[in-house]
């Protein structure tokens, strides 16, 4: 990867289409409310949206995310992840996810795919999962993660999967409390731990853990600028502009987008490179 050439590194982007095998429609209704919820049915292939990065001289992470345990619904390989990766290295830095549930299995499968497959982080999405971060099930997982530094990045606050089904779907919100990272940013203190997401209703909570917690960052992926909350911004422009992050949501959000709006959302023009690129690069040891 050409730092000097790339503008900007996008943290959060998502597989939403497998090239390997078929869409699993298991529960519709989620494929439906989702393309409710967020206006938009459009998911591109793994290859189209590194071939749409590269054309804007752009860097992302991409994952897909493993809900298997809790939804029942087949994930997207995170070894298809991986190799297009690989394939694109120019532009795309593969993130794998794995559903905690799967214990020392999952812990094996994530030391594979570090050391063969080359992936450099893992997502994790709790309410989807269903799961409390802190819960020492997930600790096989983190602690094989841990052994290779390699970051953390955790959903947090709301989440459009599942909004407008019957029930939510059985998907509970207060998964993704980002208080509940205080516990592993304690436990893995020398792995980057990424809050993904304005993370409302619960901002706050957000803001205190990475103030107080060094190895804790914050992405701004899943809103559009013009609607950050204002303390939010104030932290990004002053005490945490060194751990703040660029990110879409992509397919959700487009690059574009986001960062039309970013420019009048009152950052700082010295802090706006940090969050584009520079955290980025150093979080993601690109240097």
């Amino acid at each position: 990867m050409d730092i000097q050439k790339i503008t900007a590194i996008d943290v959060h982007t998502h597989a939403e289409v497998s090239c390997c095998q078929p869409h699993d429609d298991y529960r519709s209704e989620f494929d439906v409310a989702f393309a409710k919820y967020f206006k938009s049915d459009k998911r591109p292939t793994i290859q189209e949206t590194a071939d749409f990065y590269r054309e804007n001289n752009l860097a992302f992470v991409m994952f897909t995310v493993d809900s298997e345990h809790n939804v029942g619904k087949r994930r997207i390989p995170n070894i298809e992840v991986a190799e297009a990766a690989l394939k694109n290295d120019d532009v795309m830095i593969a993130f794998a996810s794995i559903d905690p549930h799967k214990g020392r299995m999952g812990a094996r499968e994530a030391r594979d795919l570090i050391e063969n497959y080359g992936v450099k982080g893992f997502k994790f999405h709790p309410t989807v999962q269903g799961f409390y971060p802190q819960d020492k099930m997930a600790y096989h997982l983190y602690e094989v993660i841990a052994e290779y530094n390699l970051p953390m990045l955790f959903h947090s606050g709301h989440s459009g999967f599942g909004a407008g089904v019957r029930g939510g779907g059985g998907l509970r919100l207060e998964y993704s409390n980002p208080i509940h990272l205080d516990d592993v940013a304690i436990d893995f203190p020398d792995c980057p731990i990424i809050i993904a997401h304005p993370s409302w209703p619960w901002q706050d909570e957000a803001l205190s853990v990475a103030m107080h917690k060094p190895n804790v960052y914050i992405d701004l992926s899943g809103w559009s600028p013009k609607y950050f909350p204002k303390q939010l911004v104030q932290y990004a422009n002053t005490m945490l502009k060194n751990r703040v992050l660029f990110g879409t949501d992509f397919p959700l959000i487009t690059p574009e987008r986001w960062m039309k709006d970013f420019e009048e959302a009152g950052f700082k023009e010295e802090v706006k490179p940090l969050i584009l690129k520079e955290n980025a690069i150093k979080m993601l040891k690109l240097t």
